[in-house]
């Protein structure tokens, strides 16, 4: 059996996948537990070598990326060249630390007995990857899993089957052990019961899930009825600070490319740029400037740097979120509603909490301005919110941005650097409804190994019974 995915923009089939059962997804699992042993027994430096040979094979399919990104979800030729360029950083990254995963030996209190810390890869990880950046984060749900000794299972997203089908090609084209690099596709009317059957598998160890706070509270409940421990990056609702000193110009650009980029399809997208009122009349002046210069077209024609959103539901949120803006007295700045996938870069002024722009996550090119009273304003405004992943603060003076970036509840703060910001060594995750722990280089480390205590005695043994 096999399910198409459509062209948002053509409403052509982009391309088709298996559409595996559940009985499929559970003899992925047995593959991949039986592949682990052979893969975990191999040196570092092996491991190192075959991660770096995929991190070649990702970029030889260059051209096979771009065509899959653009027609299973609408995205410009950059966005896919971008997520290829730093999904094989995340490759050579975590190939890197191979090496890194390291232990200590700990004093003992006790007398000849040498106690020791070891980590060790603990089995079959998987790891579920949404459709936003596909190609960044199918890499990253399994890079370091691999390098930590672990197999691993890539539950692609029904919107962009093909492109992470691609990722695990390459993968096998690198020389991993048979079994070690394993894919589940599935239908979309079965993906509960495809991510239920496998979290449930007995050789499956530990998760970790990009996407929607939903279904990663649905996710880490299941995971809990197994004790499974889980690594959820969820949704945000990214705050960009503006305060009255701050350079006008680069937080423009900053806020533009954070609220934009991707069509506002990022986890880390700027939601809420909160200025404050000393200077918010100038800078909504000018961001609404280069809000109308950032034109929207079709991705395959490459001219614009807005491409499509990935969906006709995306759409109606948005529309919906202006709407009720609107209505309650917010002024639309540029853009507007649309009656395409391809939406316009959209500005709306003068949100206040009375609005479901100023909570909820919109996921497309529509961005709230909030403006403050002062710095301490600002700082409640932006901790106004259950959400808390990326947010960036704009001052001259850096020692004020690091201490209001200091207050702000998020896993990530940029001092006069956009929102969005993905780097393979940094840790990256959220708090709250942002989900919990850490991907990215020696952090993910901790995530996707097993820390022992061994302990090894080197003198008679002493005992009161």
């Amino acid at each position: 059996m096999k399910f198409e995915r459509v062209n948002p923009v053509t409403g052509q089939v982009a391309s088709r996948a298996a559409a595996m059962t559940a009985a499929d997804a559970r003899a992925v699992a047995d593959r991949a537990q039986a592949a682990f042993p052979l893969w975990a027994a191999m040196g570092p430096n092996a491991r190192r070598a075959v991660l770096m040979k995929a991190a070649e094979a990702l970029e030889a399919r260059k051209d096979a990326f771009v065509e899959a990104m653009m027609g299973e979800i609408g995205a410009t030729a950059g966005w896919a060249g971008f997520n290829l360029m730093l999904a094989a950083g995340m490759v050579r990254e975590a190939a890197s630390i191979t090496t890194q995963i390291g232990g200590e030996v700990i004093p003992s209190d006790k007398p000849g007995c040498l106690a020791m810390a070891l980590r060790e890869p603990v089995g079959p990880i998987l790891g579920i990857a949404p459709w936003n950046a596909p190609i960044i984060l199918g890499v990253r749900a399994i890079a370091v899993p691999l390098a930590c000794g672990n197999s691993v299972v890539l539950k692609a997203s029904e919107t962009c089957p093909r492109t992470h089908e691609l990722i695990v090609e390459a993968f096998a084209e690198a020389g991993f052990p048979e079994g070690t690099v394993n894919v589940v596709t599935n239908a979309p009317e079965n993906a509960a019961e495809i991510v239920g059957a496998l979290i449930d598998h007995p050789a499956i160890r530990r998760i970790n899930f990009t996407g929607s706070t939903s279904v990663g509270r649905i996710i880490a409940k299941r995971a809990a009825e197994h004790l499974k421990p889980v690594l959820l990056e969820l949704g945000g609702k990214a705050p960009l600070l503006v305060l009255e000193d701050a350079d006008l110009d680069e937080a423009v650009k900053a806020a533009a490319f954070g609220a934009f980029m991707n069509q506002g399809q990022i986890c880390m997208s700027t939601e809420r740029i909160i200025v404050v009122d000393a200077v918010a009349d100038e800078f909504a002046s000018r961001f609404a400037d280069k809000a109308r210069s950032m034109a929207t077209g079709d991705p395959r024609e490459g001219n614009t740097p807005l491409g499509a959103v990935v969906d006709r539901k995306t759409v109606d949120t948005v529309n919906s979120l202006i709407s009720d803006a609107e209505g309650k007295g917010a002024r639309i700045l540029a853009g507007g509603k649309a009656d395409s996938v391809l939406m316009p870069a959209t500005v709306v002024d003068g949100v206040t909490d009375a609005m479901n722009l100023y909570r909820d996550e919109s996921f497309g090119p529509v961005v709230g301005i909030i403006r403050a009273k002062d710095e301490e304003d600002a700082i409640r405004l932006a901790n106004d919110t259950e959400y808390g992943l990326s947010a960036a603060v704009f001052t001259r003076d850096t020692a004020r941005g690091l201490g209001v970036a200091r207050r702000i509840r998020s896993g990530i703060c940029h001092v006069n650097g956009p929102t969005v910001h993905d780097e393979p060594q940094m840790p990256f995750g959220g708090v709250g409804a942002s989900g919990y722990g850490r991907f990215g280089g020696k952090a993910g480390i901790a995530e996707f190994t097993e820390l022992r205590w061994i302990t090894m005695e080197t003198q008679p043994g002493h005992y009161p019974i």
